[in-house]
């Protein structure tokens, strides 16, 4: 991995002083700007990232599609009110109508036929974050899928809202561009937001273990992050 780079890195994300998710954010911050910073970022603005590791890092990307889908859709069962139910229930469609038409469209530019996407051997990482997204699904807990979620979408933004110039692949300026704007920034609130509002804040021994066990899922899902970066850059 190379030295991080943050230095073109802002952030428009709203935090409550003193909260919960500010808190847990200044937990990884290691982690965090490392990945953030991650050489696949720099190169990836820089349009030099090399095809044999864009390919592996969108295929193993693809691999989260369905897992993210079912996340999604466990949002909507398990969430405690109509209008987050209703937004969950938005993003499913914004999943099927961008995302997947650009790894379609990535795939073909950096030559991946569909037998090398549909079902391919997994690397440690992606099967770490895989697994992590079904635990919060099998949880049936708001608060855990939220916490996954704000990882997922959050980190990615951070790096996304890069000031430096966009790359002139689409393959690459793509895959930025899915991470920032007002729509996207808006989504990302929407989920920190929500993991403020349903936090636990209680003074009892279930509250205290509650906390404890999101902060475990932080912690784990951001290395993850950072792992899969890494991961690219492994030969073999």
């Amino acid at each position: 991995m190379s030295d991080v780079d943050t230095k073109h890195t802002i952030s428009s994300i709203r935090l409550t002083p003193g909260g919960p998710v500010a808190a847990l954010r200044a937990e990884a911050s290691s982690a965090w700007e490392a990945a953030v910073g991650h050489r696949f970022v720099t190169e990836l603005f820089a349009g030099t990232v090399d095809d044999s590791v864009m390919r592996k890092y969108l295929i193993q990307d693809y691999q989260f599609f369905e897992s993210f889908l079912s996340m999604l859709g466990a949002c909507v069962a398990y969430g405690d009110a109509v209008g987050p139910k209703l937004r969950f229930a938005k993003q499913l469609g914004f999943l099927e109508a961008d995302e997947d038409s650009y790894f379609l469209t990535a795939f073909a530019e950096v030559g991946v036929p569909a037998t090398d996407y549909a079902d391919p051997q997994l690397t440690g990482p992606t099967e770490g974050f895989r697994d992590l997204m079904y635990e919060a699904v099998d949880s049936a807990s708001y608060a855990d899928l939220l916490v996954v979620l704000v990882i997922a979408e959050w980190l990615y933004l951070d790096w996304g809202e890069r000031l430096e110039p966009m790359p002139v692949r689409r393959v690459h300026s793509g895959w930025i561009e899915l991470h920032r704007g007002e729509d996207f920034r808006a989504w990302v609130q929407f989920l920190i937001d929500e993991l403020e509002r349903v936090f636990p804040t209680g003074e009892d021994a279930e509250s205290a273990a509650v906390r404890d066990r999101l902060s475990r899922i932080w912690h784990r899902a951001v290395e993850l992050e950072l792992a899969f970066f890494d991961e690219a850059y492994v030969q073999g």
